[in-house]
C-alpha cells in the first residue's frame, strides 16, 4: 500500500522538489502551505507521516508539533519529522521533547530524507496466524502491543510511535542494560551520528509519561557510562 506523507512547508519551491522526489521513490505526498491547512489535511485520514517545517506564515511548528500531540488518537500518534533552516541545537531538542520522531536541518540532501523517513516509517510487519502479543505488565503500568498504548491504572498515556517502539524495546528486555546504539539497533531508527543524544531526550519524554516522579525514575533507569535499564519489578 502507499504511505502518504503530508508536508506543512511554506517554501513553494522546496516543496516541490519533495513532493516530486518522494512520489518518484513510491510515496503519496501532500502538501500544505501553512498550519491551518496542514491540520484539516492531517484531520482527513490516511496520512502514515508529516513532515513538519519550523517556521510557518500562521503559526510556530513548534507550537504545531505540541497541537498535534494533543490530538484524538489516532492522528496524535502520527509520527513527525520536523524540518528547519535553522541549525541551533537547542531547537531540535526542543522538537524532540514535544514530540517530533527525528529532525533535518535544511539545507539537506533529498537521500537523507527519503532514508529518514524510511526509518521513521518502518515498523514490524503483522504476522498472519501468529497469535497477538499479550499485554505486559510491570506493577501499575500496561503495555499493549497489539493496541500500541501504554497505560498507568487504566489511564492512557501519550507517547509518540518512535517513543512506543523505543519503551517496548526496553520493556521486553527488562532487566537488561541496553546502550544507546542497542536501543536505535532494536527499534531499526536511523543509524546513530556522531555524539547524537536524541536517545536521551525521548527517554526523558517517556519518564515524563509514565514516571510518578520523572526527576527520580523507579521504571526507566540511567546506568552511567552504560545506558539505560527498565526496571523488572516495580511495585509502585
Amino acid at each position: 500500500m502507499v504511505q502518504r506523507i503530508l508536508m506543512i512547508e511554506d517554501d513553494q519551491r522546496l516543496a516541490d522538489m519533495v513532493v516530486t522526489y518522494l512520489s518518484a521513490h513510491g510515496y503519496d505526498v501532500a502538501h500544505a502551505a501553512s498550519a491551518q491547512q496542514g491540520l484539516a489535511l492531517l484531520r482527513a485520514g490516511g496520512v502514515a507521516l508529516v513532515l513538519l517545517d519550523l517556521m510557518l506564515p500562521d503559526a510556530d511548528g513548534l507550537d504545531l508539533c505540541r497541537r498535534i500531540r494533543a490530538m484524538e488518537p489516532p492522528f496524535q500518534a502520527t509520527p513527525i519529522v520536523m524540518l528547519t533552516a535553522k541549525g541551533d541545537p537547542f531547537d531540535r531538542v526542543v522538537g524532540l521533547e514535544l514530540g517530533a520522531d527525528d529532525y533535518l536541518p535544511k539545507p539537506f540532501e533529498p537521500r537523507e530524507l527519503l532514508a529518514r523517513l524510511r526509518a521513521v516509517l518502518r515498523r514490524p510487519p503483522m504476522k498472519l496466524g501468529v497469535i497477538a502479543q499479550a499485554p505486559l505488565r510491570f506493577g501499575r503500568l500496561e503495555i499493549d502491543p497489539a493496541a500500541r498504548s501504554v497505560c498507568i491504572d487504566g489511564t492512557v498515556r501519550t507517547i509518540t510511535a518512535y517513543q512506543f517502539d523505543l519503551l517496548l524495546a526496553l520493556a521486553e528486555r527488562s532487566g537488561r542494560v541496553l546502550s544507546r546504539e542497542q536501543l536505535i539497533d532494536a527499534v531499526k531508527g536511523a543509524a546513530l551520528e556522531p555524539f547524537d543524544r536524541s536517545i536521551d531526550v525521548h527517554i526523558g519524554r517517556l519518564r515524563a509519561a509514565i514516571e510518578d516522579d520523572p526527576k527520580q525514575p523507579r521504571r526507566i533507569l540511567t546506568v552511567r557510562g552504560a545506558g539505560y535499564l527498565f526496571a523488572k519489578v516495580q511495585d509502585a
